[in-house]
């Protein structure tokens, strides 16, 4: 089955935070520099092994989304104040990342 786009995207630039709502009412609030160290792009992620090339620890603590814009009905694509915005997360990709509860166990600037 399909991930169903979130219900609500907010950016909460004072907190460094991005709240994703989700049509089954629950929402989560992932750390700015945890979605870009978890960018799924061929930069981030070796396309041939799979390997994460950019990981959290690699990102700097202050940054930002720039902007974020709809990809279609499947995906957000972040500009990020590093400049990086060649990453596309994709509904399924989000709904994992807030899933997975990784960002849960660090503390965040």
């Amino acid at each position: 089955m399909t991930q169903q786009p979130p219900k609500s995207l907010k950016a909460h630039r004072a907190e460094g935070v991005l709240e994703i709502g989700w049509p089954t009412g629950e929402s989560f609030r992932l750390p700015f520099r945890y979605l870009r160290g978890r960018c799924p792009c061929a930069s981030c992620v070796d396309e041939f092994t799979g390997r994460r090339v950019v990981g959290i620890d690699e990102v700097p603590e202050g940054i930002e989304i720039v902007a974020a814009e709809l990809q279609g009905n499947y995906a957000l694509k972040i500009t990020w104040n590093d400049r990086h915005n060649t990453g596309l997360y994709t509904w399924e990709n989000l709904r994992s990342l807030c899933d997975g509860g990784e960002w849960l166990s660090r503390q965040w600037p």
